[in-house]
């Protein structure tokens, strides 16, 4: 066979399944005087074209490594740039309820929300004729300005602001701020100082007087029980009566045991993620059915409480792109929006002067009998269900004072 690699193969033209081996170097080797040489003349013959096998050279095998090393570190960080025009993630708000409860005209106007992340990049052209009250404890900026790794906090704001026709936000008319406490770490991580997230989670309370405090992060408590200074503020904060949503964490595959604080603590509303099929996201937190003190929890503050679309979210990044992420990160936004609309709708039932949690802790139960048949009815993954924003809203018009 080795003598046969160069040649070509003619097939007779009554019968295909015949063929003549042919040097294709042969001075004249046009089809038709072949045809005349094989005696087949006036039929034409065209000759089966085959193709040599690629080599791989070592730079060749290299560069291909490279490459699939690559796709599998953007793949397992879930983050990829989109190029315009970008495909939207409108099955995330259809999922969640939310373009419903818009329908009714909710948009989340005289509701005042605080967001705890990198920043914000507020040039992006989503974010137009949106006014944003920036705090920043990374740096000095009096701009807003995004200090995180692809921009996490920009992405993060967009499913909330975007003023966007083919995407808007889930409570675009609210009253905005954005705390920068967190940073890229140099190895492409947004981290930040515990007592940072707890310095701004008291800026968005006493500061800017926030109903709602989101929260798209988390991480882990001291291993002896003690409480961080983020858990403490959320907890000030949830005392008072102030809405915190806050990440689950994105330690599914790898588990700590618990939800990220301080969405671990009880009054807060830890969210999970969900894919576009409605499964629960692989990395999404488990959480336990003990708190970080070894006290077992209580409905309706098992966690997480809710999952919320969270896998592949198109929303905006840094020089006006748009961006995609997966994570709870996202997930939390939807629940902070969807809460959004629920106090415009019912401004009754946010934290008053001096007042408690009783309001608060009505909502959750709320968001729980929206979701669940039974309390009981609670997964340490995905919570007491989905997101489902008008099914919440209308369970919260039932309550009455708190």
């Amino acid at each position: 066979m080795e003598g046969l690699r160069g040649v070509e193969y003619l097939p007779e033209p009554s019968d295909r399944r015949i063929v003549s081996a042919v040097d294709p170097t042969v001075v004249g080797h046009e089809n038709d005087w072949r045809s005349e040489t094989m005696g087949w003349a006036p039929l034409s013959v065209e000759p089966v074209h085959h193709y040599k096998p690629q080599r791989w050279s070592i730079s060749g095998v290299v560069a291909f490594a490279l490459l699939v090393s690559l796709s599998l570190l953007m793949w397992q960080n879930q983050w990829l740039v989109v190029e315009l025009p970008a495909p939207k993630s409108e099955w995330a708000f259809d999922a969640s309820g939310i373009r419903d409860v818009q329908e009714s005209g909710l948009s989340g106007e005289g509701v005042r929300v605080c967001m705890v992340d990198t920043g914000v990049d507020g040039s992006h052209e989503a974010f137009e004729g949106v006014e944003i009250v920036f705090k920043d404890l990374i740096g000095a900026s009096q701009e807003p300005v995004d200090y995180g790794s692809v921009a996490h906090g920009t992405l993060m704001a967009g499913l909330l602001l975007s003023q966007d026709t083919d995407q808007r936000g889930s409570a675009p008319d609210v009253s905005f701020a954005m705390v920068a406490a967190l940073q890229d770490n140099g190895d492409g991580e947004n981290e930040g100082k515990d007592t940072d997230v707890a310095d701004a989670i008291r800026w968005c309370q006493f500061d800017f007087q926030a109903d709602i405090i989101s929260l798209s992060l988390g991480g882990s408590q001291d291993t002896n029980g003690t409480e961080g200074d983020s858990s403490s503020a959320t907890r000030q904060a949830t005392d008072a009566g102030i809405y915190v949503v806050a990440a689950a964490g994105n330690d599914g595959l790898d588990d700590d045991g618990d939800v990220a604080s301080p969405g671990s603590v009880d009054l807060a509303i830890s969210v999970g993620a969900t894919t576009q099929g409605g499964s629960v996201w692989q990395n999404s937190s488990v959480g336990a059915s003990y708190d970080r003190e070894g006290f077992p929890r209580q409905h309706p503050n098992m966690k997480p409480e809710v999952v919320a679309p969270g896998e592949r979210i198109i929303s905006t990044g840094q020089d006006n792109l748009w961006y995609s992420s997966s994570g709870t990160s996202d997930a939390t936004v939807f629940v902070t929006g969807a809460l959004a609309l629920i106090l415009q709708e019912n401004p009754r039932l946010k934290a008053q002067a001096n007042d408690d949690s009783a309001c608060l802790v009505k909502v959750k139960q709320a968001l729980v009998n929206s979701m669940a048949e039974t309390a009981e009815g609670h997964d340490t993954r995905t919570g007491y269900g989905q997101l489902d924003a008008a099914a919440w809203l209308n369970e919260s018009q039932q309550i009455g004072s708190c």
